[in-house]
């Protein structure tokens, strides 16, 4: 089964009209330790009035303050995000939006909890790589992403295809053998789901070019050829990558197409 999905680059993007532009100048929060734009966070500790907060099991919390005025945030279930203010010490947003997946009830109203104490404008704080937002009783301590979370290399990891990027939709191939690569030295060796293959590649720490690769020649039918073909396309371009933790991102020159990969725990 495959599933196509609009990509959302920047959630709540759209709710630019309900908020403000972000404002780092002479607040309060940046005089002890400067801006948190450009970074993302991850929860370490909640309290509320001097008690520890306890999260719903395996979720955490990610605040990613976008360059151009934006902030997402998940907390295990929605992708959520919408156009704030940081002047004065203070978060202002006045509405967030994002996907309406259905989590459970527990993730669910998570997911509302820290949406409203978002817009409930606490202060923040950032010391070294430690973000402090507080509001009233409640106190949510996040450190730096690349401290908590650091990228993983691109050579010696196996990452898998987790979707094909396409204009502005990523498909997902659910139920399909998976497609995935490894890079080591100067050869890449993987697999498109159906066909395996190897070949060299060359890279700096954006970019990526793959040679011509030595292909098995197996038929692949339906959508398992759609992912074998879109797979091979992508590699055969002058790629840009980026990685965020166990995540990859492939794009060509002109950024209408892609992969979007993942190296499973």
């Amino acid at each position: 089964m495959r599933l196509l999905g609009v990509l959302m680059a920047g959630v709540g993007l759209s709710l630019a009209a309900c908020g403000t532009e972000v404002q780092t100048g002479d607040s309060g929060g940046s005089d002890s330790g400067g801006s948190p734009v450009g970074k993302s966070y991850l929860s370490v500790k909640l309290t509320e009035d001097g008690k520890v907060k306890q999260l719903v099991p395996g979720t955490r919390i990610r605040l990613d303050f976008r360059d151009e005025g934006a902030l997402g945030f998940h907390t295990g279930c929605n992708q959520l995000g919408g156009m704030i203010s940081l002047a004065g010490g203070t978060v202002t947003m006045d509405a967030y939006g994002g996907t309406e997946i259905g989590c459970g009830a527990a993730k669910q109203a998570q997911d509302e909890w820290l949406g409203e104490l978002l817009k409930a404008r606490p202060t923040w704080k950032v010391e070294a790589d430690t973000l402090t937002l507080t509001r009233g009783g409640t106190t949510l301590v996040l450190k730096d992403r690349k401290i908590v979370e650091p990228d993983l290399p691109i050579a010696g990891t196996k990452w898998t295809v987790d979707g094909v990027m396409s204009g502005e939709a990523v498909e997902h191939f659910y139920g399909l053998a998976p497609a995935y690569f490894t890079i080591e030295g100067e050869r890449i060796t993987g697999s498109t789901g159906c066909n395996a293959f190897e070949g060299p590649v060359t890279r700096t720490t954006t970019t990526l070019s793959v040679g011509a690769l030595a292909m098995t020649l197996v038929g692949c039918l339906g959508d398992t050829a759609r992912l074998d073909g879109a797979v091979i396309g992508v590699l055969g371009s002058p790629l840009t990558y980026s990685i965020d933790y166990n995540r990859l991102e492939l794009r060509t020159a002109d950024g209408k197409r892609g992969l979007n990969l993942i190296a499973k725990k």
